[in-house]
């Protein structure tokens, strides 16, 4: 039995007062750390509500021995550069979207296979369990640590062109995808021009009209305000695409296993308030965004969607084999 003794409240793991307690004091020795957390989003996004209930639970069961840093908007970079610096040090961790994460260990990807997951609670499934801990692992072998998943959630398509109701209504749309190849795969099946590009380069390019749309989930278009260029949403729910609260090796390695095992409680706590904020939010955010003036199709032809897409499966199922199956087979 470690330190750390833990207590099943309403299924989520939380430290007695008593072990919060133990691990204070095992800490006392500890010489206090300042960790710098960053995210590319705005302080109204899920991923800033997720890092700021973080930095609460790390201060409060550390007794302040390890503070949290939070910089977003990019501040310190897109998502690419920021997993690079925590390779090397220059950042000690962030919430980063799991499909530039995927570029650095491939088999992270089979998360963004479109349609995989039809509802939030079976993506919660995997993720929470063993196969989404496999992969957490796996980061591990690139010099990063991943601490639990965060949600980026449903991604669905928005355009400044017309609205969306089949694959047939995206022909030549430019739409901004993740630098990620199994997105651009999937909406080159789907008819579009695939446009790869960091979000920071997307919001400039939708503002000068370089390209015509965007995919992301409700809460994202909400926040960062995309009605004001993009008059059409479709809620396709293409992709669930996780996040994850993943740190450098090298900032993880001179914690100590007290502080450390704090750390990836508190992530998976505050994964799992931001996953309630985002289900209660987005009824709201897609009122206000109907009020912007978004015309929003809430029932496009999803079964045209996922015929469409039939070949990226084809094209993947084999580089994906054991994790798709292992996912398949869970749900079940």
């Amino acid at each position: 039995m470690n330190a750390i003794h833990k207590l099943v409240v309403g299924g989520a793991v939380a430290l007695t007062l008593s072990a919060a307690q133990a691990v204070a004091s095992s800490l006392d020795s500890m010489k206090p750390v300042s960790l710098r957390l960053a995210h590319v989003v705005n302080e109204q996004d899920g991923f800033h509500i997720a890092a700021v209930k973080f930095q609460e639970l790390v201060a409060e069961r550390t007794d302040g021995k390890v503070s949290v840093q939070i910089f977003p908007n990019a501040s310190l970079g897109d998502e690419r550069t920021l997993l690079e610096g925590m390779q090397i040090g220059t950042v000690d961790m962030g919430v980063i979207t799991n499909g530039p994460v995927a570029n650095f260990v491939e088999p992270m990807a089979v998360f963004e296979l479109p349609f995989l997951f039809a509802s939030p609670e079976q993506a919660y499934e995997v993720l929470d369990g063993p196969i989404g801990q496999d992969l957490l692992d796996s980061l591990s072998s690139v010099n990063l640590k991943g601490l639990a998943y965060a949600e980026r959630g449903f991604r669905n398509l928005t355009n400044s062109s017309r609205p969306v109701n089949s694959p047939a209504d995206l022909q030549g749309l430019r739409i901004r995808v993740m630098e990620n190849p199994v997105y651009i795969d999937t909406f080159r099946e789907l008819g579009a021009n695939a446009v790869p590009m960091a979000w920071t380069e997307a919001l400039t390019a939708m503002q000068q009209g370089t390209i015509d749309g965007q995919e992301n989930p409700v809460n994202v278009i909400h926040s960062f305000k995309l009605n004001e260029t993009q008059s059409h949403m479709s809620l396709t729910r293409h992709t669930y695409a996780p996040a994850i609260f993943v740190m450098g090796m090298r900032s993880w390695n001179q914690l100590p296993a007290e502080a450390q095992e704090i750390l990836v409680q508190a992530a998976r706590e505050a994964a799992a308030h931001e996953r309630q904020v985002n289900a209660d939010m987005e009824a709201e955010q897609l009122d206000a965004l109907r009020a912007a003036g978004m015309t929003i199709v809430e029932q496009p032809d999803i079964a045209a969607f996922q015929a469409a897409i039939a070949p990226v499966y084809e094209k993947y199922g084999a580089q994906f084999g054991e994790y798709l199956e292992r996912i398949q087979q869970a749900l079940q």
